[in-house]
C-alpha cells in the first residue's frame, strides 16, 4: 500500500513502539521504506548556557543508540534522530522525505487532551500524507 512510511517514537514515554512498527509493516508495500523517528526537543537557551558545550552530541549519540535499542535490532527500520519541535518536526520531515504515511502512537486522551495527545493531534491536522494513529 504504502513506499515510504514514517513511525515517529518518543522515547520519553512508556508506550510499546513494536505494535506502530508492526501496523507500519503491514501497510507498507513490497520493499517500502519504514523510518523510525526521533525528535531531541531543542534546549531553551538559558538553559542551554549551562551545558556542556558538547551536551548537543552527546545527547545525540545517546538517543540514536536508545533508538536502535528500542527497535531491538530489527533491519528493515532504519532509525533517524532529529531536533526541533516534536509535532512541527515530524510534519517537515514528511514533507522533507515524501513519506506518503505516517503510524504515530497516541496515549489514552484525558480531559485536557480531549481527543489524542498534542503532538499526534499536530500531525494529524498538518500532515501531507495519510496517518495512522494507534493507541
Amino acid at each position: 500500500m504504502y513506499k515510504n512510511l514514517l513511525v515517529p517514537i518518543a522515547l520519553d514515554h512508556s508506550r510499546d513502539t513494536s505494535s506502530a512498527i508492526d501496523i507500519a509493516r503491514a501497510l507498507a508495500s513490497e520493499g517500502a521504506t519504514i523510518t523510525a523517528l526521533t525528535v531531541i526537543e531543542e534546549v531553551p537557551a538559558q538553559v542551554a548556557h549551562y551545558l556542556p558545550p558538547d551536551h548537543g552530541k552527546t545527547l545525540l549519540a545517546e538517543l540514536t543508540t536508545a533508538l536502535k535499542a528500542e527497535l531491538g535490532g530489527v533491519q528493515d527500520v532504519k532509525p533517524v534522530v532529529v531536533r526541533g519541535h516534536a509535532g512541527r518536526t515530524i510534519v517537515d520531515y514528511a514533507k522533507e522525505h515524501d513519506v506518503d504515511c505516517i503510524v504515530i502512537a497516541s496515549h489514552r486522551p484525558g480531559l485536557s487532551d480531549y481527543l489524542i495527545g498534542s503532538t499526534a493531534n499536530r500531525v494529524v491536522r498538518h500532515a501531507p500524507c495519510a496517518v495512522h494513529v494507534v493507541r
